[in-house]
């Protein structure tokens, strides 16, 4: 099983950069999207999606923002899901577009996109009200039973390899010790069994490789980067991990597409 996880910043945007002509290569079983920017009608005509959105062999699920031209999340998939939800029962939450769920069997495949605060105060406010809240969310998702994936931009460092200006950055949104200690939390291995587990992380326990780029000053031909976008899974995924790769070039959106292949066939 192939995920794939992207930040389109624009659904449209990536796909005007080509991004509908790379994805299909890529052999994937499922892709998730976060900021897709869109409403699914205004992806398509009468008749559905339009065909420059849907790759052949592929159905697509939307979960589109209140707001329009805000947020918004999508999965792609090859096979049909035998479920698919899009609300956790908060609406401020809900009604931004920041999660989508495909079950397959005793697997379910999350796309999530989890607020920014750096626009200021009142933002970094919800996010941190979003991080409670999620919190018992998640640690029902582990106790449940059901294999999970989350996918998608968490706007959050875990620790100085996953940022490449750590020290100026620690008074900042998305490296705010706070916010680090909650995400860590989550995936910490002292839990062991009882935690989520960082797939680019247990693959690559000293990596120092990065999701997101600032479109200033060259951030990204200098790779001074940030890594914001993962792929949490249950415990019970672990052994099931292949490998996982960041796509850097070419470049689709500030996010760059993040894959992994896991040993597991969808509807087991």
């Amino acid at each position: 099983m192939r995920i794939i996880s992207f930040n389109a910043n624009g659904l449209r945007s990536a796909a005007r950069k080509g991004f509908f002509d790379w994805f299909p290569a890529q052999d994937a079983d499922l892709l998730c999207v976060q900021e897709t920017k869109a409403q699914e009608h205004q992806l398509g005509g009468p008749e559905g999606l339009d065909r420059s959105f849907l790759p052949e062999g592929y159905r697509a699920f939307f979960r589109d923002a209140a707001k329009k031209g805000y947020s918004g999340v999508a999965i792609y998939s090859r096979r049909e899901p035998d479920e698919i939800r899009t609300t956790l029962g908060w609406a401020p939450f809900d009604e931004e577009g920041r999660y989508i769920e495909a079950r397959f069997g005793n697997l379910s495949v999350v796309s999530f996109y989890i607020p920014s605060g750096s626009s200021g105060e009142l933002r970094q406010g919800f996010k941190f009200e979003v991080m409670d809240w999620l919190k018992p969310v998640l640690d029902g998702w582990l106790a449940s039973g059901r294999e999970y994936v989350l996918c998608g931009d968490w706007n959050i460092v875990r620790s100085a390899l996953d940022i490449r200006n750590w020290k100026s950055n620690q008074k900042n949104s998305g490296c705010l010790p706070p916010e680090r200690d909650w995400l860590n939390a989550l995936c910490s291995d002292a839990a062991g069994d009882r935690c989520w587990v960082d797939t680019y992380r247990a693959l690559h326990a000293e990596g120092q490789d990065y999701t997101w780029w600032s479109n200033r000053g060259a951030a990204r031909a200098k790779d001074v980067g940030w890594r914001l976008d993962y792929q949490l899974a249950t415990p019970g995924l672990a052994g099931t991990l292949r490998g996982c790769a960041i796509a850097r070039e070419p470049r689709f959106s500030d996010h760059a597409p993040f894959t992994v292949d896991y040993a597991w066939e969808l509807g087991r």
